[in-house]
């Protein structure tokens, strides 16, 4: 097996076995406790500037179908596991998935001690790395981490955004290919999304829910959302830190308010915290995995639920007034969910949609469907 090494910025290094494209790549390094759905991390737009280290020990081995892809292709700058499997046993899989970061140029670093690594990350916070497949020349590598962007300031939503407003048009078949959800019901609301870094899976599920989408990039203006005579308007997940979005889409976003119902997911629900006047913050580790516990303080019922942030909504500095905190996350106490008392509005900051799974926050698809019928 060829060398790779991981480097990090305070001068850690872990030498383990090249897998993946002959490449090196730089970015925010971060862990992920899902127990599957390893493509669906690697397709998610959200992890645009990162290299992920997965934690179940091993990866790769039902390899890789294109009917699993959140989106064109993966966007992690690199993945970090125990030990990848270069085979796969799947009758759905197309390829292996070696095969398939390899032809999207993605690079694998495997054989190294992941919880050594994870607990390393929780203790000093996440930070910046160098993976490569190509050198194995540590003190430049770990020179290389130092200097590369940090997530902090960085405005990566519009990079990974489309180009062009465009109507999603694919036939409704349950949500993932995996999962029935039962017939999908007739599309009576019309949904204009922005797309900060949207998952295929979220617009399938608003799709089976009954909206037709029309999805848009994130720099459209108030203006010509509304002039698309929308029941409602959803903000999509995305990467990066959501303050470089307070200049624009959240000033767009801010008009949009009170005038058509609006739900928020993630970086969607962060640029609506923004909108209404509230700041964020970066964690320490962030929150990633499919396996994380929400409370819901409207119901009292805890949520298992999927997640995908490494900045947060400060609800402090929410508007007491005007705005009610819905969801909070057991494991730190953070804010995870909020509505207005007024308008017909609210946000999670963790994704409901969740592909593979869990599905214990599907709901609020319906709780979005309900505010339009109510608005009509």
């Amino acid at each position: 097996m060829k060398p790779a090494v991981l480097a990090l910025e305070d001068g850690t290094v872990f030498e383990g076995s090249s897998f993946g494209a002959p490449v090196e790549r730089t970015g925010e390094v971060v862990f992920n406790t899902s127990l599957t759905g390893y493509q669906e991390i690697f397709t998610d737009p959200s992890y645009s500037g990162q290299i992920v280290v997965l934690t179940n020990p091993q990866i790769g081995n039902y390899g890789a179908s294109k009917l699993d892809n959140e989106s064109v292709k993966p966007f992690i700058e690199g993945l970090v596991v125990r030990e990848f499997s270069p085979l796969s046993s799947n009758w759905r899989a197309d390829e292996t998935a070696d095969q398939f970061l390899a032809r999207q140029g993605v690079p694998i670093i495997s054989g190294i001690d992941t919880r050594a690594l994870v607990l390393h990350l929780r203790s000093r916070g996440v930070m910046r790395g160098v993976l490569s497949t190509l050198s194995t020349d540590k003190a430049a590598l770990v020179e290389k981490a130092k200097n590369a962007p940090s997530m902090a300031g960085l405005d990566l939503a519009t990079g990974v955004s489309t180009k062009d407003r465009y109507a999603w048009t694919e036939p409704i078949v349950g949500c993932s290919p995996s999962e029935d959800f039962g017939a999908p019901r007739e599309q009576k609301f019309h949904v204009v999304a922005y797309d900060f870094g949207i998952k295929r899976n979220i617009l399938r599920r608003l799709a089976h829910t009954g909206c037709r989408m029309t999805v848009v990039p994130a720099g459209t203006s108030a203006a010509d959302v509304l002039s698309l005579k929308p029941d409602g308007v959803f903000l999509s997940n995305g990467p990066g830190d959501p303050e470089p979005l307070l200049a624009g889409p959240a000033k767009e976003v801010q008009k949009i308010i009170g005038k058509v119902p609006m739900f928020g997911i993630c970086l969607g629900h962060q640029v609506l915290g923004l909108a209404l006047g509230a700041k964020t913050f970066k964690l320490k580790f962030g929150h990633r995995g499919g396996n994380h516990p929400v409370l819901n303080k409207l119901t009292g019922k805890v949520e298992i639920t999927a997640q995908n942030h490494g900045f947060c909504v400060d609800p402090d500095s929410l508007n007491a007034n005007d705005l009610e905190v819905t969801h909070i996350n057991l494991n730190d106490q953070t804010l995870e969910g909020f509505r207005h008392k007024k308008y017909p509005l609210f946000c999670v900051q963790y994704h409901p949609e969740a592909a593979p799974g869990p599905h214990d926050s599907v709901y609020l698809f319906d709780d979005f469907i309900k505010l339009m019928e109510e608005s009509k």
